[in-house]
């Protein structure tokens, strides 16, 4: 037991301080319990203990099948195949056919808009993976709160919210859902079913969203000005301009990518303009001319040094900014991108991954929250949810949609949209949710036929399947899961379950599972949703079963509250979603956040008393 809680609380902070992604902390966690048994074993045989550790095999599974269950849980399985079906349904484009509709009935109204992005996130994140449903919508919403002269800040932190609420409408909403079911199954032989808890669901989304709509309204502050295009917003003007190349310059007869590579000065070389011709990205091979007009991102001190050691003279009264940005951001050139979890980018630097050769593209900003950076950006480390403004060419930014790396928050005219799959799309995922509804089939076999049918169907091509799963959350799922086997085996549950009876001897059962959802929601807060859900079903169950309550109760109690983490960035994958694109600080999610979750502690502490009773 000392074990499985010193390995707790080292995942515990691993998870909260993201030292390493937590993923690979969670894979670590498996390893390290698959290696006690073996090794206590061999120190036994030895001498050095006096008899064998056991944290997970019992008398029907070994520690090797134990710990590798995650791998082969229902619930891992399923939450994999949700995200083949999100995707199906991303590609058919029938997202952005709402949104432009949308568009056309919210105008400039914030009310409106507001209430639009809440109203469509919150059903579709019933039924799609709500994490993928931010990821879809952010684009649409960045771009509907351009059009309609809205801070995107008012609307953006409202997107994740209404997101996590809409994903407790069914089973299906959250991978949290999902392996709650699993763990509630194996405990106490009760799963749950697809529409099991949607009353309760409905309830919190109507409350949830009258909050955005009033006190959250107001609470939200706009953080980004609705500027009329991107080098505004992210106050380009001061680091954007344009110098012309002296016949006397070094420079002459160089590569852009020789020229960069070799000035110790912090600049890029954003454009090429030769005689009527803009060229934009790829640059790096282009051979600089005497004559050429080369748009720089750099600082006006630097600019001042930059033009007497390197030939280069200053256009009078021509700034980037006013002329040649502006027609870029007008051929959508320019583009936000953010970090997106699990990328193999984060914690690179934009120099590490050598940004411009790999991606054909000039990064111009950079914004991590509310702080721009526009200055040695090559040294910064990315994370996830930092927001990059790039410039590149059409068919990059259509790259660059489709790398899993990143979100573009801003809508790409994309061509290869599946529109004529929309009805078949649709029907797969009425299909499936229709089939584990009347229990023909189980959640997870369902799920995997929607998404083999999503592939047969043409909606996936092949090839996309793989490019469509969030692996980092598959491999968490697969990670935590031994841990919560290790709380039960070795009677870590019971332990801390013992210690929160003992301490509410005087409290009423609801107020032991209204203090069961507050420890689980300032947990999920901190780390992982998935590994709250882990570490406190098992305690959640015990405590029930210590005050003869319904250990049901306390198990949804738990499973609502891991997915409500309002109150940090960090709590859960869509409020870093939209961190950089909304210029939000940390405090601002306590701000908003804050009153929303007591206000959904006490309408589901109490809605669960009312369906499920005590």
């Amino acid at each position: 037991m000392t074990l499985v809680f010193t390995l707790i609380l080292v995942a515990l902070v691993l998870f909260a301080t993201e030292v390493v992604p937590i993923d690979i902390t969670a894979i670590g966690v498996m390893v390290t319990l698959l290696l006690v048994e073996p090794l206590s074993a061999f120190a036994a045989d030895v001498g050095l203990l006096a008899e064998r550790v056991v944290v997970l095999s019992d008398g029907d599974a070994t520690a090797v099948e134990q710990g590798l269950s995650g791998f082969a849980s229902a619930a891992t399985i399923t939450v994999l195949s949700m995200f083949v079906l999100s995707a199906g349904v991303q590609r058919t484009g029938i997202i952005q056919v709402v949104g432009a509709k949308i568009a056309t009935v919210t105008r400039e109204s914030e009310l409106k808009q507001l209430g639009a992005t809440i109203g469509f996130v919150g059903p579709i994140s019933g039924f799609i993976n709500n994490t993928a449903a931010v990821a879809i919508l952010l684009p649409m919403v960045t771009d509907l709160a351009h059009e309609g002269k809205t801070s995107p800040s008012k609307l953006l932190l409202p997107l994740s919210y209404a997101s996590m609420f809409g994903g407790m409408l069914t089973v299906i909403g959250t991978s949290t859902n999902i392996l709650a079911s699993e763990i509630s199954g194996r405990l106490i032989g009760q799963s749950f079913s697809m529409f099991e808890f949607t009353a309760l669901g409905a309830i919190v989304t109507v409350v949830g969203s009258a909050y955005l709509l009033t006190v959250g309204r107001w609470l939200t502050p706009p953080r980004i000005k609705p500027e009329s295009d991107l080098t505004e917003e992210f106050e380009m003007g001061e680091y954007l301009t344009e110098v012309a190349v002296r016949e006397d310059s070094s420079v002459v007869g160089q590569t852009v990518r020789e020229t960069l590579a070799t000035t110790d000065f912090d600049v890029d070389i954003v454009q090429l303009i030769r005689d009527d011709e803009v060229f934009l990205e790829p640059l790096g091979a282009k051979a600089i001319r005497a004559g050429d007009v080369l748009a720089l991102r750099t600082d006006r001190d630097t600019l001042v040094e930059l033009s007497d050691l390197d030939g280069f003279d200053l256009m009078p009264d021509v700034t980037v900014d006013d002329e040649t940005l502006e027609a870029a951001n007008e051929r959508q050139n320019l583009v936000e991108i953010v970090v997106a979890p699990g990328a193999t980018i984060a914690g690179k630097t934009l120099d590490g991954p050598d940004f411009r050769q790999r991606f054909d593209a000039s990064v111009l900003a950079f914004r991590r929250g509310d702080e721009v950076i526009r200055e040695r950006m090559d040294r910064l480390r990315l994370r996830v949810g930092d927001t990059l403004l790039v410039q590149a060419t059409p068919e990059t930014i259509d790259r660059l949609y489709q790398d899993r790396n990143f979100i573009v928050a801003g809508e790409v005219d994309r061509p290869d949209f599946r529109t004529s799959k929309v009805p078949v799309a649709l029907g797969i995922v009425v299909g499936v949710v229709g089939l584990a509804a009347v229990d023909v089939l189980p959640i997870v076999t369902s799920a995997l036929a929607g998404a083999l049918a999503m592939v047969l169907t043409g909606c996936l091509k092949p090839t996309e399947v793989y490019e469509s799963v969030q692996w980092d959350v598959i491999f968490l799922l697969a990670g935590v899961i031994p841990l919560g086997i290790a709380m039960e085996r070795t009677g870590g549950a019971d332990l801390i379950a013992d210690a929160i009876v003992s301490t509410a001897t005087t409290l009423p059962p609801i107020a032991v599972l209204g203090l069961m959802y507050v420890v689980t929601a300032t947990l999920t807060n901190v780390i992982s949703n998935n590994a709250s859900v882990v570490l406190m079903i098992p305690v959640a169950v015990t405590t029930a079963q210590d005050l003869g309550a319904n250990a049901f109760a306390f198990v949804l109690a738990v499973t609502f509250a891991a997915s409500t983490a309002f109150m940090t960035p960090v709590g859960y994958q869509t409020n870093l979603f939209v961190y950089g694109p909304g210029g939000y600080r940390f405090t601002d999610y306590i701000r908003v956040g804050g009153p929303l979750q007591v206000l959904f502690a006490v309408v589901t502490t109490l809605g669960i008393a009312f369906f499920w009773g005590l």
